[in-house]
């Protein structure tokens, strides 16, 4: 019978007569090949027991936290053990379950309104244009207008202008949570084949989900609600980047600087950090980027040093190919 983490610990100290019946490390070559979990595991709520000082076979309620916000209670074994296509990857949560599950849309009744002398030009759901409601008050102040503006016209009906989107603005960002990785269809190409290297060096020694090249913002950036790092590691939620002056020395100087901070505070505001491999004489922007020469042999041990000091050993090395 699972029983509470205060009292599994407080029965491991009796029974081995020390106050840390499991020293912090002991489970850790267990727990390697679950990253996920290691991600949702969190010691502030679980009386400060950290996940390596905990048998995967014991039988303790632990809490974990999803990657949606979701607390979830479950024993290391349940958690362990659900279902996913990719064992290490597999993670799950009940709430997140009940969203996901699909719902038919119950759709309103469809119908064609139309003018006097006109032809049909609006569709949709049939409202009475008076009364309190704000749907019926906007309807009926469209009517007016397009009477007045079919009379002015000679009886001609007159379709109402649209206004535009601003047209820097992506329609097709997903409505997610803000600080979900996603594959846009609005991100620019690569800006350079360096870039692309790198990517393909890191891919050699770190194992993450590929394509993905957006994270949902929760405030506009430059008119978008994305953001489009170099190099997306979705299972670190570690975002980078690689600057350099470019041919001509104006690139990532002066107030493209200044948008490379601002892009690096939005992202930070969505739970991300972020990782710039500065190249020449361009100075680090954030407290775990890197300054380089260029990319070389040393660039990728490097940034794996860096995604160790922000989401630890455990977590980082459970991704790195063996």
């Amino acid at each position: 019978m699972p029983e509470p983490i205060a009292r599994w610990w407080a029965r491991r100290q009796w029974s081995r007569g020390t106050d840390v019946p499991y020293e912090v490390g002991r489970f850790r070559e267990a727990w390697a090949s679950f990253p996920v979990l290691i991600r949702q595991y969190r010691p502030e709520f679980n009386g400060g027991v950290v996940l390596t000082q905990i048998p995967p076979a014991a039988d303790v309620w632990l809490t974990w936290l999803c990657d949606a916000g979701h607390l979830v209670v479950a024993t290391p074994d349940e958690q362990r053990s659900r279902p996913g296509r990719e064992r290490r990857r597999s993670s799950w949560c009940p709430d997140c379950t009940e969203l996901a599950r699909p719902r038919t849309p119950s759709l309103p009744m469809a119908a064609t309104v139309r003018l006097p002398g006109d032809s049909p030009l609006v569709t949709g759901p049939v409202a009475q244009p008076s009364g309190g409601s704000t749907r019926g008050r906007e309807l009926e102040a469209t009517w007016a207008n397009r009477r007045s503006t079919a009379g002015a016209s000679g009886g001609r009906p007159v379709r109402a202008r649209v206004p535009r989107a601003s047209p820097g603005l992506c329609r097709a960002t997903p409505d997610l949570p803000p600080g979900e990785p996603f594959v846009s269809s609005c991100a620019p190409p690569p800006a350079s084949a360096v870039e692309a290297q790198l990517r393909a060096d890191l891919t050699e020694r770190l194992e993450f989900t590929p394509g993905q090249n957006a994270v949902r913002l929760g405030k506009p950036f430059f008119d978008h609600v994305e953001a489009w790092p170099d190099i997306v590691l979705p299972e670190l939620r570690v975002a980078i980047e690689y600057d350099s002056t470019g041919r001509h020395g104006l690139e990532h100087v002066g107030k493209r600087e200044d948008a490379d901070r601002r892009k690096d505070r939005a992202l930070r505001g969505v739970g991300w950090e972020v990782v710039r491999v500065r190249t020449g004489k361009l100075p680090a922007l954030g407290p775990y980027d890197l300054q380089v020469g260029g990319l070389g042999r040393t660039t990728v041990p490097l940034l794996l040093d860096r995604l160790r000091e922000i989401r630890g050993d455990l977590l980082v090395d459970a991704w790195l190919r063996r």
